[in-house]
């Protein structure tokens, strides 16, 4: 349990970071001699980040789905992005 709480902060406070948060995962637990998770839990702990993601930006997702102006512009932008 203390393993998995660690792995989710770790996960949690370094993603916004500009350096690999799958790196921490590694590196954090290895400095406090705990385990490091294994491939499916890393991609739980990344499921997470894109839930937040996507909730972050529903507004803009929704307008491009419903291809209003705004959602146009946006899709073409992230298109030639």
């Amino acid at each position: 349990m203390i393993d998995a709480i660690i792995w989710g902060l770790t996960q949690g406070l370094t993603e916004f970071l500009p350096v690999s948060s799958s790196g921490h995962l590694v590196l954090v637990p290895a400095l406090l001699d705990r385990a490091s998770p294994d491939l499916a839990t890393a991609a739980v702990l990344h499921l997470g980040t894109l839930v937040a993601v996507l909730i972050y930006f529903r507004k803009e997702l929704m307008q491009m789905a419903r291809f209003t102006q705004d959602g146009k512009q946006l899709l073409k932008l992230l298109l030639i992005g």
